[in-house]
Order: C-alpha cells, then structure tokens, then sequence
C-alpha cells in the first residue's frame, strides 16, 4: 500500500476527507494510508512536515481557488518537489475555470478528480 501525504487548503479539508473516504471504499480501484498534516503544529512544523513528506511514496496536491492563498499547502508542495517525491494536482471541482496551476506544481501532473486519474498515478509512483 502507497503512503501518500495529501496536501490542501484548511478551507479544503472536506476535500480531503472525501478523497480519504473514496479510498476506503469497498470498490474503489485506488489504496493509500493518509499522511496528512491534520492539525497545525508549532512553530517547528515545517520541519515535522518535511520529515513526514519524505516518507510518503507521493503527494496529492487538492487544487481549488483557496490554493494560491494557503502558504502551507504550497510550502508542503515546494517540498515534495526539493524531497523529489511525486506530486499529483487533482483538481478539487468541477468547475475550476479561472483557478490557476500554482507554480510549485509547474511540472507536475494536474488531473480531474476520478478514479481511473489517481489509480492509474498510484500504480505508477
């Protein structure tokens, strides 16, 4: 099973309980344990961050139009990416016309949010 670190915004973090939630469910074709960052840490939580990134296989990065304002989300992005850890960009609704691709995720792969689009990354990373 693939450790993934799930990267959002705190105004996303119902996004990220249905990404959580798809996983567990009995016919999803995708599994992975949830490295996220709950909570907010203490000053040193860019450190337990990295630390905790680095042990992941992969990153989803939730995109939404909170992304470009949520410094820890694009922090935990820029790290991914200087840990050289695999980060996918799911876009996190349909309608994401005007929300721009932020530059940590330049170079990474941005995906509508569905099944065969994660499980098809998983079983690459």
């Amino acid at each position: 099973m693939k450790r993934i670190f799930i990267s959002f915004a705190k105004e996303d973090s119902n996004l990220r309980d249905l990404l959580v939630g798809q996983a567990r469910n009995n016919n999803s074709p995708f599994e992975f344990v949830d490295m996220s960052v709950k909570q907010a840490w203490d000053s040193a939580w860019k450190t337990n961050c990295r630390r905790k990134i680095k042990g992941c296989d992969g990153v989803i990065a939730l995109i939404t139009k909170n992304t470009k304002n949520a410094d820890g989300e694009l922090w935990e992005i820029k790290c991914a990416k200087e840990e050289g850890i695999p980060c996918l960009g799911i876009w996190g609704n349909d309608n994401h016309y005007g929300v721009s691709i932020p530059n940590e995720l330049s170079s990474s792969q941005m995906r509508d949010w569905t099944w065969s689009n994660i499980s098809s990354w998983l079983n690459r990373i």
